[in-house]
């Protein structure tokens, strides 16, 4: 990635890891939600919004930062 995108991103850069979900939006979403169920995230405010790839085209991402 180059570091223009990097200066874009919408996460902080601590120490804390992050889950990257990339896929359409449907499977972003979907991906969310199971993230949910299964106690991975604990509130779904934790998500950065959804938004389209820059990277890919016709793709979605989210970040869940832990």
């Amino acid at each position: 990635m180059t570091t223009e995108f990097n200066e874009l991103l919408p996460v902080s850069h601590t120490d804390k890891s992050q889950i990257w979900i990339i896929g359409t939006r449907e499977q972003v979403l979907h991906t969310i939600n199971e993230f949910y169920v299964k106690r991975i995230a604990t509130d779904r405010v934790k998500f950065t919004p959804i938004v389209p790839a820059p990277f890919a085209n016709g793709k979605y991402m989210t970040v869940l930062e832990r």
